[in-house]
């Protein structure tokens, strides 16, 4: 059934690139602490659309952060932000920060985040190999927070 409300479950993909959901798998992070990442089976080519970050569309305002626990919140604008805190099936939002609280050296980002309306697309920076993890930057405000939450310093 066709739901209006979450982010990519449209009938129609008006993206003109084929994404490569198929080609991906959760499994546990190679980042000590991060629980499960994000992984491709196959060779990606920079610059290619991989996945759409989905989840239920909302307001910032209404949106459920769940005491400053909920980490799977994209804010789009003011009027759009993507929780996939209940959206378990979504492939994105096991895509981990290398440059998160945790270092480890020699993991970098290979991936960004780019925004096309309201939708929200991972894309790869630089030609990643099949067997990798998927890493995407998720902003030193994001970082910022998740500090202040869980009282790190």
């Amino acid at each position: 059934m066709h739901n209006p409300y979450i982010c990519g479950a449209e009938k129609n993909n008006y993206s003109s690139m084929p994404l490569l959901e198929k080609q991906l798998i959760v499994k546990r992070s190679t980042l000590k602490g991060a629980g499960k990442g994000l992984f491709t089976t196959r060779d990606i080519p920079k610059g290619k659309k991989i996945v759409e970050y989905k989840g239920k569309i909302t307001k910032w305002k209404e949106v459920n952060d769940r005491d400053g626990l909920n980490g799977y919140i994209y804010y789009v604008n003011r009027n759009h932000v993507i929780d996939a805190w209940s959206t378990k099936a979504a492939l994105a939002r096991y895509a981990n920060d290398a440059r998160g609280l945790v270092r480890t050296e020699g993991l970098y980002n290979n991936c960004t985040y780019r925004i096309e309306g309201v939708r929200v697309f991972i894309y790869a920076m630089r030609n990643i190999p099949a067997g990798s993890e998927l890493f995407v930057g998720y902003g030193k405000e994001y970082w910022d927070i998740i500090k202040e939450n869980w009282g790190v310093k």
